[in-house]
């Protein structure tokens, strides 16, 4: 594959290269015990293209905590099983204010903002727990499909680090659950919410695994349709608009792709019928997201040319 007039092989490698000098930009998180264990060094990136192998540089083999980037699959799961009613009990805006925020959600009555903050994610949960008997193996399940890989699983570790320090999202949980938006109980939701963030995955692994939404919902490996090309459609402008929280805006300005963050420090990203890419640097800047990751990104598309815009 070719951009602005180069292999794009070439553009990666030269920005991987540049870029690999600024490794350990930002702040690990350490709210989460086991994340701030993780070596701020490592920087990786990888570049699917609809056709042709995967480019990758760096730690892309790696796996690491993705966090909040499983918020994407649980969504994909609850809108391929609900369609429009997973409306019902959220909303798609932008918040404007933290991944985390109580005051917000207080003042709108228990009903998040969006589905990638975290108030919205545990309400995606909560749905999951409706809807399938065993809703971490569904995901999983999902997982192994879309990358082809069955041995992407939980990190124990990170998901009991998550539990016992997860004050905050717990205080979110029982606050929608006095206004009657999350059905089960607040344990429940809360351990297969903090299970599924704890799931480990590499670049590579990340950049096959969003394949089917830049192919309008269908996945490479098996052919098979996830999402309908509307559904596909409505879950790339979420991303777009959404997906780094209350930095989605500057993101959308400066890079101008479909994204999801982790605070492990991945990023995932697409341009429908191109391709896909992922960074992955632990070290995030003061909204949340990978400070090197953001940067990457943003010379990406402006050297390859190739946005949504």
């Amino acid at each position: 594959m070719e951009a602005a007039g180069q292999p794009l092989h070439s553009i990666v490698e030269g920005l991987f290269t540049e870029f690999s000098p600024r490794r350990g930009l930002g702040k690990v998180a350490d709210y989460i015990p086991a994340l701030a264990k993780v070596d701020a060094q490592q920087f990786g990136v990888a570049v699917q293209p609809l056709e042709g192998e995967c480019l990758c540089f760096g730690d892309a083999e790696v796996r690491f905590s993705i966090q909040s980037i499983s918020k994407l699959f649980a969504f994909t799961m609850a809108f391929a099983e609900r369609g429009e009613h997973v409306w019902e009990r959220l909303g798609k805006e932008p918040s404007g204010t933290s991944f985390n925020s109580l005051f917000q959600l207080e003042a709108e009555n228990g009903v998040p903002r969006n589905p990638f903050i975290n108030a919205g994610a545990m309400v995606i949960t909560d749905m999951l727990l409706d809807d399938f008997d065993d809703p971490m193996f569904e995901l999983l399940a999902l997982l192994h499909q879309l990358t082809g890989c069955d041995t992407i699983d939980y990190d124990e570790e990170v998901y009991r680090s998550e539990l016992a320090y997860g004050s905050r999202n717990a205080a979110l949980c029982y606050l929608m659950k006095s206004f009657g938006n999350i059905h089960h109980s607040v344990r429940r939701v809360l351990d297969l919410y903090f299970m599924q963030c704890s799931v480990r995955m590499s670049c590579r692994e990340l950049a096959q695994s969003v394949q089917f939404l830049a192919r309008h919902g269908v996945n490479p490996l098996s052919g098979k349709e996830f999402l309908t090309p509307s559904q596909t459609k409505r879950t790339n402008a979420l991303m777009l608009t959404t997906g780094l929280y209350n930095e989605a805006g500057d993101f959308a300005f400066r890079v101008g792709i479909p994204a999801k963050s982790g605070v492990g420090g991945g990023i995932v990203g697409l341009i429908p019928d191109q391709l896909t890419v992922t960074t992955w640097s632990p070290g995030l800047n003061a909204l949340g997201n990978s400070q090197l990751g953001i940067d990457f990104l943003e010379e990406f598309t402006t050297r390859t040319g190739l946005s949504i815009f």
